[in-house]
């Protein structure tokens, strides 16, 4: 893209299943059959034979690595120049501001804590990738604005604001989910009204998919704003896995990846919140029952996070190998994995004085508290899973994609279809009702790079659209050229249909000519 284009991206944010595995230990804690458990050429970059060449950012999808990312909760680097979000995370690139949520949800696990740890068995292996309660409510307590948003499965509804027939028409399978408005992932859709942010990236259904919506204001003096979302398929030859966007930004910001002031701020608010067990549990919400609710930080709190950095937010480059690293010459595909404590996460927690959450699971496992709680509570969690009488799951139906078969999706074995995709068709949250006919404009202006278009405006003219390119990764570049508006709205009240940029759709129409890894 680089030498036939002239482009220059900035960074590249991949929206999940990035798989950074070390080692045959790593392998074997992914959630996939043994017949995709493959060494590929990331260890090349753990081991620093190979340096990513522009800043890669990432969240964790359903299909990871899991005891690798688990050394990083609150995030760090998985090698040098390519960074993880955490569970729940927000950094500044630029000026930018991007957080994240990792994992996908899955209604029977959202109420627990953090209590896996490695080794994994055939239950954990598949929860530990699961959403909580926590990440989402730490998230909403954000106040400043955000500029790009990033999650693995897509927020539930988000698909009535873009061009659903196209959708259903490339995967068909999707219409039931679609029409009784289940799929998606509520707490995802929950975080998209809370943050409205400018762009919101995913990735899991292997798709293109373009949307853009309005969000409604609630007073008088709120300004407008409006979310461009985009998800990406996944990363095969011929298929729309990259796409370039121009992204507003302060020339003047750092071009080091940097700490956000308030999110740490939040962390240290919401740091004895956290849980090690699988017990479910409520967030604090004003209900009656909780003393304190509101864990958003004052400026006075951000001030403070400002002034223990002496107002230097920049990420220390402190990666460290954690694990041997695969040596081709000498496989050993009996290596076992084992619970990391992460220096890099020691460093964070000491810095802002935080709970580092695998050493309070060492702590308990030592006590062999997680694991006899767990033993003693199978019975109680299955009952959780169909949701419990005393307390009630946030949402009425538990979803992470699909109740229907994606022929796209890597089947897992012992359930004869990937259980992330499995879901209850039933009515639609009251939260998150379908119709939205009420609340959405047919107004939908693109950046050039992203295009959208109301139903009843396509026809089989459109191919371009289907080419134009993306999918789990997207790239950022410096917007020397010319400046974004962030919402843009036509004076004319016109479609304005644009073409997709040249740049986009070369790189799915060219041939493969580049062999190298």
């Amino acid at each position: 893209l680089q030498r036939r284009h002239n482009v220059r991206p900035d960074v590249l944010l991949c929206c999940g299943d990035f798989q950074a595995v070390r080692n045959e230990a790593d392998l074997r804690c992914m959630a996939v059959p043994a017949k995709y458990r493959h060494m590929q050429t990331f260890y090349r970059y753990y081991s620093g034979e190979k340096k990513a060449p522009v800043l890669t950012i990432f969240i964790g999808g359903n299909h990871e690595a899991s005891n690798h990312l688990q050394e990083l909760p609150y995030g760090g680097w998985v090698a040098p120049n390519i960074y993880y979000l955490g569970y729940a995370g927000v950094v500044r690139f630029r000026g930018v501001r991007i957080g994240g949520i990792s994992g996908i949800f899955k209604s029977h696990d959202y109420r627990k804590g953090h209590f896996e740890c490695p080794p994994y068995n055939q239950q954990t292996i598949r929860s530990a990738y699961h959403v909580r309660n926590i990440e989402v409510f730490k998230l909403k307590q954000l106040k400043g604005p955000m500029d790009i948003f990033m999650s693995h499965d897509w927020p539930r509804s988000i698909y009535h604001y873009g061009n659903k027939q196209q959708l259903l028409q490339m995967k068909s399978f999707f219409r039931q989910e679609v029409e009784s408005n289940t799929l998606g992932s509520p707490a995802a859709s929950e975080l998209l009204q809370h943050l409205k942010p400018a762009y919101w990236f995913s990735a899991h259904l292997h798709v293109k998919f373009a949307a853009f919506m309005q969000h409604q204001t609630t007073s008088k003096e709120e300004l407008p704003k409006a979310t461009k979302f985009l998800a990406l398929d996944k990363c095969l030859p011929h298929r729309d896995f990259l796409q370039i966007v121009d992204i507003e930004h302060d020339p003047n910001a750092s071009d080091s990846l940097e700490y956000d002031a308030e999110w740490i701020a939040v962390l240290k608010a919401t740091n004895s919140l956290i849980n090690v067990t699988p017990r479910s549990w409520n967030m604090p919400e004003n209900n009656g029952l909780h003393a304190k609710w509101d864990y958003s930080v004052t400026e006075e709190a951000i001030k403070e996070v400002l002034e223990e950095l002496n107002h230097n937010l920049k990420i220390p480059s402190n990666f460290i190998l954690t694990a041997a690293c695969f040596d081709p010459s000498k496989p050993q595909k009996q290596r076992e994995p084992v619970h990391t404590i992460n220096p890099q996460t020691t460093e964070f927690c000491a810095q802002f004085g935080l709970t580092d959450i695998n050493d309070r699971i060492q702590q308990a496992k030592e006590e062999g508290s997680v694991r006899g709680e767990y033993e003693e509570e199978e019975e109680e969690e299955e009952m959780d899973s169909a949701g419990s009488a005393e307390e009630p799951s946030e949402y009425n139906t538990d979803n992470s994609g699909l109740s229907s078969i994606n022929p796209d999706e890597i089947m897992l074995d012992e359930e004869g279809g990937d259980e992330d995709l499995s879901t209850c068709s039933v009515d639609p949250s009251p939260d998150h009702p379908p119709d939205f006919s009420t609340s959405f404009s047919d107004i939908r202006i693109m950046p050039d790079s992203m295009v959208v278009s109301s139903d009843d405006a396509m026809d089989s003219n459109n191919e371009d659209l289907e080419k134009s390119g993306a999918s789990k990764q997207v790239e950022e570049k410096s917007l020397n050229e010319r400046s974004l508006k962030r919402v843009g709205c036509n004076e004319n009240g016109n479609n304005g249909m644009k073409k997709i940029k040249r740049r986009n759709q070369a790189i799915y129409a060219a041939e493969d000519e580049d062999k190298t890894e």
